[in-house]
């Protein structure tokens, strides 16, 4: 049966038939989807015009050899010495541009104090560049105003307290007690002869030539400060702008926020200390003029805001000065008047303007406002006093928002 099954007509050719149809079938569905997963083949290379190319550019050049060795002794040792001559260089480089650097950022910072009036214009309904426009004119208006009307008066002023400085000194010397301390030590007869040689002031500066260079100094110096602070108020926002984009895209969005709370501090401060130092010099102001003294009023008042903006001593620097020229010029009464104002308008100052006019500036606590204010005077002296304690807010308020909060995270 199995030999008539296997002669049945048809059965063989046929079934070898489907199983070649079959197997075509199969081999064009992996031709298919070798198509379909296959990329292009790549076009063939020259080989021929390659290697004739190679070996052309050996003829001229010569056979390049083997790359080096990145662990190699002497190449971590040259990449080291190297880096360190760029670490040297750019140290220099910057020591020699402190000066530019740190006018840069005293423009910035007074910038930033300038920028809550140009804020509180915009949100009276004046536009951007209006009310850019406007700060920026009142502000070379009272630097205009302060050179023409004060500082004459100022210099006269303090002409006279130049002048008068070895009357008081005599007056000094009637003191009983006074006699006796300046007996040992003579300390107030090399101060009168000193004062009344009239080279204090050149001598202090190093001579004529000094005092001259001194002066043109502090007047390059300042136009500087006020051609970068107007240019910053001008493009307060590009500026901030523009640091912003040094940051990842990743992060941009963060570093924007976390920027503009820290201008906005500095901001804050800048102009809160400016006007604690104005309350401060008005209110000794009206003082003297109340007292008798209108004499010196305008010059000690300004000596005194200017001394109101040294955080922590300069309050007491001002007061003392003022006192000390009260009992020199008036009787012991206005003396002991004065160091009675000065005291209860300290107390009125520390806990009522201070903290009204800084509460929404600066929230750091008192020891960091000293260490701070320490560390900056011992690095830059005034300038760095003045600019320690909106740094240390603006680092103190980073490392709360970055760092502790990643910390309470884990």
């Amino acid at each position: 049966m199995s030999a008539a099954a296997d002669d049945r007509p048809g059965d063989g050719p046929e079934k070898s038939a489907q199983t070649d149809s079959a197997d075509s079938a199969d081999d064009s569905t992996v031709d298919s989807d070798a198509a379909i997963v296959v990329d292009d083949p790549e076009p063939e290379r020259a080989p021929d015009a390659e290697s004739d190319e190679e070996r052309e550019h050996v003829e001229r050049y010569g056979k390049p050899g083997p790359p080096f060795d990145r662990r190699s002794p002497y190449l971590f040792g040259f990449l080291l010495g190297l880096g360190l001559l760029t670490a040297y260089a750019a140290g220099n480089l910057l020591t020699t541009m402190g000066s530019v650097i740190l006018q840069v950022v005293v423009s910035l910072f007074i910038a930033a104090g300038i920028n809550p009036m140009v804020v509180f214009l915009q949100k009276r309904g004046f536009a951007r560049p209006w009310a850019v426009l406007t700060v920026i004119l009142g502000v070379l208006g009272a630097l205009a105003l302060f050179f023409v009307a004060l500082v004459p008066v100022i210099s006269d002023q303090v002409a006279k307290i130049s002048a008068n400085v070895p009357d008081w000194i005599a007056e000094l010397q009637r003191n009983q007690r006074v006699q006796q301390f300046n007996e040992e030590y003579q300390i107030l007869d090399k101060v009168q002869d000193y004062v009344a040689s009239g080279d204090f002031v050149s001598s202090a500066f190093g001579g004529a030539l000094g005092v001259g260079l001194a002066v043109i100094n502090v007047l390059v110096t300042g136009f500087i400060v006020i051609v970068l602070t107007l240019y910053f108020i001008a493009s307060y926002d590009n500026t901030k702008r523009a640091i912003y984009r040094l940051a990842p895209a990743s992060r941009r969005d963060r570093v924007s926020k976390l920027g503009d709370r820290v201008f906005d501090g500095v901001g804050g401060y800048v102009s809160g200390a400016f006007i604690v130092a104005l309350c401060a010099g008005l209110s000794t102001l009206i003082f003297l003029f109340a007292v008798g003294m209108g004499e010196y009023a305008v010059a000690l008042a300004f000596v005194v805001m200017l001394t109101d903006v040294i955080p922590m001593i300069g309050a007491t620097i001002g007061a003392v000065i003022v006192c000390a020229i009260t009992f020199a010029t008036t009787d012991l009464k206005t003396g002991i008047i004065a160091v009675v104002f000065y005291i209860a308008y300290q107390q009125f100052e520390n806990y009522v303007v201070y903290p009204r006019v800084m509460s929404r500036s600066v929230d750091i606590p008192g020891v960091v406002t000293v260490i701070a204010a320490l560390i900056g005077a011992s690095l830059l002296g005034v300038v760095g006093a003045l600019l320690a304690i909106p740094t240390a807010a603006a680092v103190l308020m980073l490392i709360r928002e970055v760092f502790v909060r990643a910390q309470d995270q884990r």
